[in-house]
């Protein structure tokens, strides 16, 4: 197994969420993307609180609180996926049923 060494702290500097990708320019001028699969939160939700993100600290990681969703930067780049469980995206799910998507 590898270990990832990265030589700087990777740093995000702007976010768009697509209905099918998170996409994250990095301030070094990369971006990634990934499948918003990858984080059901984001996937279920509508487009005005896919928007409504922030940058914690310098940009190590990316808030949406209105989804209490939080993905740091380095775990992207390391293709990290959501480490929610079914049981507890079913139970925020059920807290959003009445909710417009």
């Amino acid at each position: 197994m590898t270990t990832l060494i990265l030589e700087t702290e990777p740093i995000a500097s702007q976010v768009s969420v697509t209905n099918d990708k998170l996409i994250v320019d990095l301030a070094d001028g990369r971006s990634i993307s990934v499948p918003l699969v990858w984080y059901p939160r984001l996937m279920h939700a509508c487009a005005s609180e896919r928007q409504n993100w922030q940058l914690l600290g310098d940009g190590y990681a990316i808030e949406w609180t209105d989804l209490d969703e939080h993905i740091g930067i380095e775990g992207l780049l390391a293709g990290r996926r959501s480490g929610e469980s079914q049981r507890s995206l079913e139970r925020w799910l059920s807290t959003r049923s009445g909710l417009m998507r």
